[in-house]
């Protein structure tokens, strides 16, 4: 299939894992790719992945807590590509295990920095292009943490909370100038956040797949699908909302 042919597409945290997944599917239907990351081997693995494949991609190091490099990074997009039609906020931290009082404020503040307010601040620079252009698509990653609470790891709990009235919020006032804003809430996902999360513990995978009713963990192919299919105009009246992919993990 060729949805997104003639597109062109960013996927901030495109390093690894779900980012990774989907700046490959978004390449391999057409479009052309920019992978915003902070860690240079992995942004360029992702590229090398792509264009191996025949793919179009590119890779610029990108920091989303920093207003000026998304301001670049929009910037190298539309120099190289000629636009930007759709935009995947993806780049994400997980919070250490503990209860609320004893969070450290250090901690707090990274991951709303990097989960919250780098999702705003791509938001405000993904906007501004395409109000001045023909609209476009954007989708960011909040998760199944968003939606629900879970004891031992507030901060994070929060910030995806925090993307979707970010989302929410956007889809609203820029509905009728044609960008449709979204967002995804995967389950637990094979990846490296989650072996962190984890610790390597088969037992703690164990547990996690019996959450989800499906009886496993998402392979971040799945969660890819989905953002793109979001991207894609086979969701053109799908706005402000937040998918659930989470082999009925929200369904209980």
């Amino acid at each position: 299939m060729n949805r997104m042919k003639g597109k062109v597409a960013l996927v901030t945290g495109g390093g690894s894992g779900i980012g990774r997944a989907t700046a490959i599917k978004l390449a391999s239907e057409g479009a052309a790719v920019v992978i915003g990351n902070r860690n240079e081997k992995a942004g360029e693995e992702t590229v090398n992945l792509i264009q191996e494949a025949g793919g179009k991609a590119s890779f610029y190091r990108t920091d989303v807590t920093k207003l000026e490099n998304i301001q670049n990074l929009i910037k190298y997009t539309v120099d190289t590509y000629g636009g930007l039609h759709a935009a995947f906020n993806n780049a994400g931290v997980d919070d250490p295990q503990a209860m609320t009082p004893d969070q450290t404020e250090d901690v707090f503040d990274l991951i709303m920095n990097v989960n919250v307010k780098g999702v705003w601040y791509s938001m405000k620079c993904e906007i501004e292009h395409m109000l001045a252009k023909v609209g476009g698509a954007i989708v960011n990653t909040s998760s199944i943490a968003g939606v629900l609470g879970y004891p031992g790891h507030a901060p994070y709990k929060a910030s995806k909370h925090a993307v979707l009235g970010l989302t929410k919020t956007a889809a609203l006032e820029y509905a009728k100038q044609g960008i449709r804003v979204n967002a995804i809430c995967p389950g637990a996902t094979e990846t490296t956040l989650l072996d962190g999360l984890a610790g390597g513990d088969s037992a703690t995978l164990d547990y996690m797949k019996s959450l989800h009713p499906i009886g496993r963990l998402a392979n971040p192919d799945e969660i890819a699908n989905a953002v793109v299919w979001l991207c894609s105009d086979e969701a053109s009246f799908v706005l402000g909302q937040g998918i659930n992919v989470d082999g009925g993990f929200t369904a209980i």
